[in-house]
């Protein structure tokens, strides 16, 4: 635990702390009236409301929607799986204001809901809804998806032979198996709705405004920095009592469980019961996943012989100082670093929780990972630069500063990936090895790493697709000369003019090709039997 511990401590609770502190001091003394004046101000309320049922309904209509799907891509065969799985992946990845605009474009004024039908959705709960499943389809895919495949079929099928119907087997057998991660998968969905921005800020007009959209306004147009860190000690202690519940609820259902390969988990689909599900999930990817993207693939081809395409390569210099292109070759490089350290300090971090004779300090470690899912990015950002611009930890000019920022944000990821699957291994293997002689080293190398292997890159593929469309705090710390993806969009759209939106369009093409063929090598990876266990 000590080193997941300094890192979390040194890259987000110092930073945070720092705006923070900043916001509520005034004259060397802390004012902490004001946060009952801010909380109690009736459009801070509604903010709050808005924020809080917004992300309710949006975790269960994504639940409602990606558990079948989950269920499909664990335990169906069928021709081009390893192809839908990366582009159910890709939306997850795209800067908000990109998948803001997209869906704006379908449901919008002149859209191609307009066109069909005449109706509207644009600046309605729908549209923010709609959008939000659509970002957030592939974290319960993955997450439960990935446990659901590992999980021995041969237990549900033996309460069917005692006479259980399919419904009960399910119910009684593979839901408590899969709550865990169901849980797991819940929680992000939530955090992430909860504090959306770049969806609400695009589609929810003057009318709708969550804490993060708030917060956001109060920093940058009405430079009111008090009450926008009141709005984020609102919104860390929000999120602080989510996760001590959901704390609190997975470890009470904690249990060891058979584990087989998924490889030959998955069968090629039989009945019409299973065929009509297949057909159904590729029905919702097709039209809440790839309609939007290809408006986007659309868009970006607007112009003759490429002529967006052929732009980025130029620089302008005004808003870029490289050819856009260049925020491609930058955003890899911080991925890959960004990948690197959420996998060490997300195995680590892992490992520690998953055993069973942890104390309570580091179980409650455990809620404490997932804050940086559920802080402002904004109020992140702003603290990277307030608080580590001095010796020792003087990182302003240096390249490693949105790795860093990237792979807060991927270290969540990697440890509610793989802590299902370490919690699940029985206790009685590793004792086995030991009894026969085996390091604790060795024990770890020849009895869990084969059976965690497969969430390790599963892990690895969410962190590296997390940080190439980080977005909120990269934006303040990514540096003119080296902009991200994320950041090189969000430029090209604040700019007026046909050419920077056709621009920005082509690069998120460009992104979200590059992130499918990784994802798409990665599962080629994942599913290559290189054991048995």
């Amino acid at each position: 635990m000590a080193l997941p511990v300094a890192f979390f401590a040194l890259f987000f609770a110092w930073p945070v702390a720092a705006i923070v502190a900043r916001g509520l001091e005034t004259d060397g003394a802390w004012h902490l009236g004001r946060i009952a004046d801010v909380v109690t101000r009736p459009d801070i309320r509604h903010v709050l409301w808005f924020t809080t049922w917004q992300a309710l309904a949006s975790t269960a209509l994504t639940l409602l929607l990606a558990l079948p799907a989950g269920y499909v891509f664990a335990r169906l065969d069928f021709p081009g799986k390893q192809l839908l799985r990366a582009v159910v992946t890709v939306p997850f990845v795209l800067p908000t204001v990109v998948a803001g605009s997209a869906f704006l474009a379908l449901l919008g004024r002149g859209g191609l809901l307009d066109e069909l039908s005449g109706v509207r959705l644009d600046t309605t709960v729908w549209a923010i809804l709609l959008a939000h499943v659509f970002f957030n389809f592939a974290v319960v895919v993955r997450t439960v998806g990935g446990l659901w495949a590992q999980l021995d079929p041969r237990q549900e099928e033996a309460a069917r032979m005692l006479g259980a119907s399919p419904l009960t087997a399910w119910r009684r057998v593979t839901l408590p198996a899969l709550a865990p991660a169901v849980a797991a998968a819940a929680l992000m969905v939530f955090l992430f709705t909860f504090t959306s921005f770049g969806v609400v800020q695009i589609l929810g007009g003057p009318t709708f405004s969550t804490l993060e959209v708030e917060i956001y306004r109060q920093t940058s147009e009405v430079f009111d920095l008090s009450t926008a860190a009141v709005l984020t000690l609102v919104q860390f202690a929000a999120v602080g009592a989510v996760l001590a519940v959901h704390a609190w609820t997975v470890r009470r259902r904690e249990t060891a469980l058979r584990l087989v390969d998924p490889t030959v988990t998955a069968r090629r689909p039989r009945g019409a019961g299973q065929w009509t599900l297949l057909a159904s999930v590729l029905v919702v990817v097709a039209l809440l996943l790839v309609l939007p993207l290809a408006v986007l693939v659309r868009r970006s081809l607007d112009a003759p012989g490429l002529g967006y395409y052929r732009a980025l390569t130029r620089a302008d210099g005004g808003t870029f100082l490289v050819a856009p292109v260049h925020a491609v070759w930058t955003s890899l490089q911080y991925a890959v670093a960004a990948t690197a350290i959420a996998v060490v300090i997300g195995a680590l971090a892992a490992a520690a929780l998953a055993r069973r004779d942890a104390g309570r300090l580091v179980r409650g470690f455990d809620a404490l990972l997932m804050l940086p899912l559920g802080v402002s990015a904004v109020t992140v950002g702003f603290g990277f630069l307030i608080a580590l611009d001095r010796p020792p930890l003087d990182l302003r000019q240096s390249w490693i500063l949105v790795p860093l920022a990237q792979a807060l944000v991927g270290a969540p990821f990697v440890v509610r990936t793989m802590l299902p699957v370490l919690r699940a291994v029985d206790v009685r293997l590793r004792e086995a090895a030991a009894v026969l002689g085996a390091s604790p080293w060795r024990v770890w190398r020849e009895v869990d790493l084969p059976l965690v292997r497969r969430a390790l890159l599963v892990a690895s593929g969410f962190a590296f697709a997390v940080s190439l469309g980080e977005f909120g705090a990269t934006v303040f710390i990514a540096r003119p000369d080296n902009p991200t993806l994320p950041v090189a969009v969000a430029r090209l759209l604040s700019r007026p003019g046909e050419l920077n939106y056709g621009q920005a369009m082509a690069l998120s093409t460009i992104l979200m090709v590059v992130c499918a063929a990784a994802l798409l090598v990665l599962e080629r990876l994942r599913t290559d039997r290189t054991g048995e266990f």
